[in-house]
């Protein structure tokens, strides 16, 4: 039984590979393409928002000081 477990385990593993590795006849580009494209874009965003966090938190510890 753990062999067929493994195996079928492998498979899903396989075939969704393939599938996000996949180029779009389209566009060109497979899911992998689009996230790689789309990171820096997020990292940035991500960034921005801690930035503004952190200043939120230490307004805040300013007004509480208070």
């Amino acid at each position: 039984m753990g062999i067929l477990k493994t195996a079928i385990i492998g498979a899903a593993v396989y075939a969704g590979v393939k599938y996000i590795t996949k180029k779009d006849p389209i566009t060109g580009q497979s899911i992998v393409d689009d996230l790689m494209n789309k990171a820096p874009q997020w990292a940035d965003k991500a960034k921005d928002y801690t930035q503004d966090l952190k200043s939120r938190f230490s307004n805040a510890a300013e007004d509480l000081a208070r």
